[in-house]
Order: structure tokens, then C-alpha cells, then sequence
């Protein structure tokens, strides 16, 4: 087993990265140090939903109670709605044994809530990474403001545009998806009165909008999926006009129920949407990736996050049954393998539903996109939201250990 003297440095300070430092801490009892490039943790103000999937891991860890303090559980099934806002079909945002349901969460809450299970003292900020170099034992960091420090291992849970990842494998960047969302929060006393308090998906030609509450009940969140080619020209966010926004769900072929909920809003931005193939790696000796540096995924099913957090308690599961430091490569090679058949499902997954929302390709007769999406409702239930991540490492350690060496 790794020892408490073993050194693992997680390279992110993001909903991953912190998921790890707690699991790593308590299940593998490691000397966890979490580097983070900005000056403090947070990310600007939109949601995220913290899925049954997630929310098990998190209740093992012991900190699902916080985050549903902060979040907020909606009234019942959530709904997918046609342009004009007929029901297609209802949302079953809950696990087979309606134990876990998903949460509605303010990301900074998030981010905070994680954070305060963390000391202190294990968060760097202000670090961004500059190279990291593996070494005959271990690995060396160098950040950009001059500081190197050696570990016995790294893990990258630095983003889509991740440093670790070019240590690890050398594919390409994540490609932009011809998409952007507009994202941001509204203050749930501005909607129209009685406002439902569940999850709503409008579906159009070529775009759709979600929304759904957040900080017990206090905000809505939203995000609007919208073609366009701003981000080939430019950064890849930034603040945008709400009439933009406005303008893209205008006429007679929009709810004016949605209308309504844009007219709340008073503030917003844009993200452009990017995707990469499933990697054909993840580790490198003591080197591998977590979250988003290891599988980019488009944000339809709302998995991004809550794959990160299956990584972390199934990296830390393995990670905690290596044979000391010397055994930390193999321990990350078996988390690759079990994590990456899964997340590769789901990132195909995403750019599935992301067509269906959006009527492209086959899902351009309607008929056959409303079928489908009724049809995913209970797929959605029993392959994504009751896998237990913790579980299936367990399992998945039981069969390597009769394997012959």
C-alpha cells in the first residue's frame, strides 16, 4: 500500500481536482498538494448539476450533506419540451432506487464546499505549470513563477486545454464543435409568478435552451446552445449582450413562456463548446489524467463534472491499494482502463444528445427525435445515474488480482 509520506500532486483547482485531494486524503491517505493557476479558487457564476451518479460518490466521501445545503433538489421530473413548449417526454432526474436525485448547484458553491473539506495548507494558488518531467522515480513540476518541486506522482485535472495531458498523450487539442452556449443565472424572484421548480429543456432547429434551479431555490440557471463560428476568430469566451441571446429564440416559433425567462435575465455570457475523440491513453509511469484533461466532453448530458468526481473516488480506490510507490504506474494504468470504456460511452453520448436537442442529421424528423429522447429517459436512469464508481473499482481490483503476473 502507498503510505502516508507519499507525495501526489493534482495539477487543477476546478470541481475535479478538489474531488480528488478529498478522495485521495480519505481513501487512499496520501500527502495530497492541489496547484491552482488562478490567484483564488471559484469560477464565474453558472450552474451545474451534481447527478445521482456524483452525488453517491460524494455521499461516501462525506460531503454529499454540505453540497445539497447549498443546492437545490427539484420538485419532481424534469421536462423535454418542443419549440413552442409542447412535453415530449418528462426527465427522471433521480437513480432506479430514488436515493440520489440530481442538485442544482452554484458552481462558486460548489467550488467552496469542496474547498472547505480540503486544509488549507495542501491549495497553491497562483501556480500555472509550465512542463512536467518525469524523472527516474517520481515527477518534477515547474511553474512559470520559477518554482520546481518533485512528486512521486501527478495527476493533470487541468481542463481541456491541459498541460499534463501533452506529458501523457499526444493527440491534438480539443476541437471547436461549431457551437457556443450562453450561460449565467437568474434571480428566481424576477420569473413569472409560480415559476416551476424543475428542470426544462426547449428543443428547436438548430439550437435549444435548459434551465433549472440552483442555492435553494434563490436562482435559476440557463444555458442556450447556439451554432456559431465566434470562436474560430478569438478567445473562446467572454461576456455577451443578453439581446443576443434574446434574438436567437425571438418569433413566433419560441414559447413565449421561454421568452419570458430571457426577459429576466440581466446578465450573461458565451462559451465556445469543445470535443476530442476519446484518448487512447490516460497515464504515463506516475502521470495520468482526470476530468476534462482526460476526456473533453460536450455538456448535453451534464456529465463533465460528474465524471470527474467518478474519477477521483475510482483513481483513489486504486491508487490506495497499490504496492507502495513503485506500484503507483500500475495503479494507474488499471484506473485508465476502468475509467476509460466508461467516459467514452458518455462523451459520444453528449454529441448524441446534443444532435437530438438541436434536430441535426437523422434527428431532423422530429418524430424519430422525440422517440428517442423517450427512450433514453430510463437508459439515462439505469447506465448513467445508478453506476457506482466506487463499486466497479472495487470489482474491477478483484479481477486484476487473478490475473497471473
Amino acid at each position: 500500500m502507498v503510505s502516508q509520506s507519499t507525495r501526489v500532486a493534482i495539477i487543477g483547482g476546478g470541481m475535479g481536482g478538489l474531488t480528488a485531494a478529498i478522495a485521495l486524503t480519505r481513501i487512499a491517505g496520501v500527502d495530497v498538494t492541489v496547484f491552482e493557476q488562478a490567484s483564488r479558487l471559484g469560477e464565474v457564476g453558472a450552474g451545474v448539476t451534481v447527478a445521482p451518479n456524483a452525488a453517491r460518490v460524494l455521499d461516501a466521501l462525506g460531503v454529499l450533506d454540505r453540497i445539497r445545503s447549498l443546492g437545490a433538489v427539484p420538485d419532481g421530473h424534469g421536462v423535454y419540451l418542443d419549440a413552442m413548449g409542447g412535453l415530449v417526454t418528462d426527465a427522471a432526474w433521480e437513480d432506479s432506487a430514488k436515493r440520489y436525485q440530481n442538485i442544482g448547484m452554484y458552481r462558486p458553491d460548489l467550488i467552496g464546499a469542496l474547498a472547505a473539506e480540503v486544509d488549507p495548507e495542501r491549495i497553491r494558488l497562483g501556480h500555472r505549470l509550465r512542463s512536467v518531467e518525469p524523472l527516474g522515480s517520481g515527477v518534477r513540476l515547474a511553474f512559470e513563477n520559477g518554482v520546481e518541486e518533485d512528486f512521486d506522482a501527478v495527476i493533470g485535472a487541468d481542463g481541456i486545454h491541459s498541460v499534463v495531458r501533452k506529458s501523457v498523450d499526444q493527440h491534438p487539442d480539443p476541437v471547436y464543435s461549431g457551437y457556443i452556449v450562453y450561460r449565467g443565472v437568474v434571480d428566481a424572484s424576477r420569473l413569472p409568478e409560480n415559476w416551476p421548480m424543475i428542470s426544462q429543456v426547449w428543443m428547436g432547429d438548430s439550437r435549444h435552451f435548459m434551465c433549472y434551479p440552483l442555492q435553494q431555490r434563490k436562482l435559476f440557471n440557463f444555458v442556450a446552445g447556439i451554432p456559431s463560428d465566434r470562436p474560430l476568430n478569438g478567445p473562446w469566451s467572454g461576456s455577451a449582450e443578453v439581446s443576443e441571446l434574446a434574438a436567437e429564440f425571438a418569433g413566433d416559433g419560441w414559447d413565449p413562456r421561454l421568452q419570458s425567462f430571457i426577459a429576466a435575465i440581466e446578465r450573461t455570457f458565451w462559451w465556445g463548446l469543445f470535443d476530442h475523440e476519446p484518448l487512447t491513453n490516460w497515464s504515463n509511469g506516475p502521470i495520468t489524467l482526470l476530468g476534462d484533461a482526460a476526456h473533453t466532453m460536450l455538456p448535453h448530458q451534464g456529465q463533465g463534472v460528474n465524471q470527474a468526481i467518478e474519477d477521483s473516488m475510482a483513481l483513489a480506490t486504486f491508487l490506495a491499494a497499490a504496492d507502495g510507490v513503485d506500484g503507483i504506474p500500475e495503479a494507474f494504468r488499471r484506473y485508465a482502463a476502468v475509467r476509460m470504456q466508461r467516459t467514452a460511452i458518455l462523451q459520444n453520448g453528449s454529441r448524441r444528445a446534443g444532435a437530438m436537442f438541436d434536430a441535426q442529421y437523422e434527428f431532423a424528423n422530429l418524430e424519430k427525435r422525440d422517440a428517442d429522447i423517450r427512450v433514453g429517459r430510463d437508459f439515462r436512469r439505469g447506465a448513467v445515474f445508478d453506476y457506482d464508481a466506487q463499486k466497479v473499482a472495487e470489482q474491477a481490483l478483484t479481477r486484476f488480482r487473478r490475473i497471473p503476473a
